[in-house]
């Protein structure tokens, strides 16, 4: 059938029983993202076995890693430099759509990750087969680059699951395990990776008949006058979560969908047209680049760190969220500290991460069994990584380290969790410097997904590569910074909440401080991140970094701690806190913030943030931004401070901070590197 057709990234087998087996391995890559040559070689097949008609098709991965994880995004950022994005998008279409008029059926055989163009492939077969193995996830992420499914993935996918399911996928970005996308319908059948490429072939021998209710919700969900009911309340759903002036994927996704109909080559057009429109706005492009400053954090330090075993001391919620991730991600770990009864809520706080994570009971008490409480501290002796995680005072941590040398082993790495002492003072009186080193993690550990790796002196650049690739074991993301006060992420985030705080003390409501933060893009308000993060961790933050930023620490604070309303852990702090949540006092009728508010709450930051480069405290401005987006949630759309800066104008900016120096106090005068980025 393929006589005299070669091929670089696909291996077409005619089986003896006239099922054709296409099996996918990316010639140039690790994974099977999908490029222009992949696709080519695609049409060329399909075009072949249209003429030929075999008794089906399957189409399967030959990597390990996975299926496939989508289209290639640097191929995507170069179609967007060329103006040729609406090109890229319609070729893509019309391969899958010739796919998915072949007259035999079509099955893809999915294990490991199947996201993005991969997900959008296998909607245009006529059937979907999957393994139940833990990494098998399919999902259609596009709108986390500020786009949506351009490859027919939007058109087919309300059609086969139905409307909500298919929107539930769509404007989150999330993944389906295997089981969950055969619950909605998107997977026909689910299997033991070692049958998968037989049940595909089954699958492709004797088809199947999806349930009723699956095939009346595609059908339903999608008429007319339905899509005219279900589109505004999806836009007020996302509207609770993204405003449209940063993230218009969303909306443009529900507006294309409400307004196309008729034949699928019409809302095909109309997806191409929308996709490709939003992949030109600035959100997009910053999204795409967040992307990419992601895939370097992932890249340092490789994957050797020779570690299995970790010690924790310190089992406050900082120190016990650790130890229990670490046993979540599959390593050996003890917890101390004084007695068992500052250990126990720890334990229970780990179950309940257990009980959230791991679904299968007896994988949750094999977890469950990794994490071992040791008040005597005998795990030390035996761990690869000792991570200390007590309170923040430097006399403590010196005196715990010359205890915790007498049975390091030789090998063994010791890091501190501190938020702001640098370390060229914690690490003073070690014996082994070298293997010192801080790993600072932010709270709460199992959303945040950034790590700081924080630098000293003496450090062993061994050390760094270890620590960067038990970061990515745990999947965490790694970016090593100087030890000086307050690293990166705290140095660059204490100006903006202070000042939040300064403003809160001269009677600007809570409630407006917050909205201001809210409409430039940042995932919270700093009002409510001070209560969340606590008014004490605050303040001793604040302390220590206000003498070296030369910042006033606000008015008002002392008091709030003295009694003892320290946030919500408190129920109270700057706001009053009710089930976990936030009572804002509402806004009085008529109020209106002052003009400079957003420019007092941000500018702070992007000062202190041009401060960190100029000194260095990052290699460079990518990875400054990337620290800054995955440790604060600094507006993602905005690409970064120093991506926001640059767009905006250094100039302008660093005019706007003297004007609110002379306005607020010598605190808003520009820091030194404004006039190197002005360059």
């Amino acid at each position: 059938m393929f006589d005299g057709l070669r091929f670089t990234h696909w291996q077409p087998e005619l089986r003896p029983d006239g099922i054709v087996v296409l099996t996918l391995d990316r010639a140039d890559q690790h994974v099977n993202a999908l490029s222009q040559a992949v696709l080519d070689e695609l049409d060329r097949l399909v075009e072949r076995i249209a003429i030929e008609k075999p008794a089906g098709v399957v189409i399967r991965s030959g990597k390990a890693a996975g299926f496939i994880p989508g289209a290639d995004i640097r191929e995507f950022q170069e179609f967007d430099s060329k103006g040729t994005v609406l090109d890229a998008i319609r070729r893509g279409q019309q391969v899958f759509q010739k796919l998915a008029e072949l007259p035999c059926p079509t099955v893809a055989a999915i294990h490991g990750h199947c996201m993005g163009g991969g997900t959008e492939l296998s909607l245009a077969c006529r059937y979907r087969v999957a393994s139940n193995h833990d990494s098998t996830r399919i999902g259609l992420p596009e709108v986390k680059l500020g786009i949506y499914p351009g490859w027919g993935g939007s058109v087919r996918l309300p059609k086969l699951v139905g409307a909500p399911a298919a929107f539930d996928m769509m404007l989150t970005g999330r993944a389906l395990s295997a089981k969950a996308a055969q619950a909605i319908g998107l997977v026909d059948r689910v299997t033991e990776p070692a049958l998968l490429l037989d049940a595909a072939i089954e699958l492709a021998r004797r088809g199947t008949t999806r349930p009723f209710r699956q095939r009346f919700m595609g059908w339903a969900t999608n008429l007319w006058p339905v899509r005219q009911i279900l589109a505004p309340m999806l836009v007020r759903q996302v509207a609770r979560k993204a405003r449209k002036e940063h993230y218009p994927a969303p909306y443009a996704l529900i507006d294309t969908w409400r307004r196309s109909g008729g034949p699928i080559e019409a809302r095909l057009k109309a997806e191409a047209r929308s996709v490709a429109k939003l992949a030109q706005t600035p959100t997009a492009r910053n999204l795409i680049r967040v992307f990419f400053l992601q895939e370097r954090l992932k890249g340092l330090g490789g994957k050797e760190h020779g570690i299995s075993r970790v010690h924790v001391v310190g089992a406050g919620v900082m120190g016990g969220d650790i130890a229990a991730w670490c046993a979540l991600k599959g390593f050996e770990v003890t917890l101390q500290d004084r007695g068992m009864e500052y250990v126990q809520p720890a334990l229970a706080r780990a179950d309940k991460l257990f009980e959230k994570k791991v679904k299968d009971e007896s994988k949750r008490e094999q977890t469950r069994a990794r994490l071992r409480p040791d008040v005597e501290g005998a795990g030390v002796a035996e761990a690869d990584l000792v991570i200390e995680a007590i309170f923040e005072n430097l006399d403590a941590k010196r005196a715990l380290y010359a205890r915790l040398e007498e049975t390091l082993r030789p090998e063994a790495l010791l890091v501190s969790n501190t938020s702001s002492i640098p370390l060229a003072e914690l690490r003073a009186e070690l014996r082994h410097p070298a293997r010192f080193a801080g790993l600072h993690y932010f709270n709460p550990v199992a959303m945040m997904p950034l790590v700081e790796i924080v630098r000293h002196d003496a450090m062993d650049p061994a050390t760094e590569r270890r620590l960067a690739a038990f970061c990515r074991a745990i999947d965490k993301l790694p970016v090593p910074v100087a030890g000086t006060p307050g690293f990166l992420v705290n140095r660059i985030l204490m100006p903006y909440l202070l000042e939040a705080i300064t403003c809160y003390s001269e009677g600007i409501p809570g409630a407006a401080i917050d909205q201001a933060a809210l409409k430039f893009g940042m995932p919270m308000g700093p009002i409510e991140l001070a209560d969340t993060v606590g008014l004490d961790v605050a303040a001793s933050v604040g302390r220590i970094l206000a003498d070296f930023l030369k910042l006033p620490i606000p008015p008002g604070l002392e008091s709030k701690l003295e009694s003892g309303k320290r946030g919500r852990k408190d129920g109270e702090g700057l706001y009053k806190w009710e089930n976990g949540k936030a009572v804002k006092p509402p806004l009085p009728k008529g109020y209106e913030a002052p003009e400079d508010l957003t420019d007092r709450l941000i500018l702070p930051l992007l000062n202190e943030a041009v401060a960190c480069l100029h000194e260095g405290v990052v290699a460079d401005a990518d990875l400054l931004d990337a620290g800054v987006i995955f440790g604060t949630g600094f507006a993602p759309f905005r690409g970064g401070p120093i991506a926001h800066i640059r767009a905006t104008g250094p100039g302008k900016l660093k005019a706007r901070l003297e004007q609110l120096s002379v306005r607020h106090g010598e605190r808003f005068l520009p820091r030194p590197g404004w006039d190197a980025l002005t360059g």
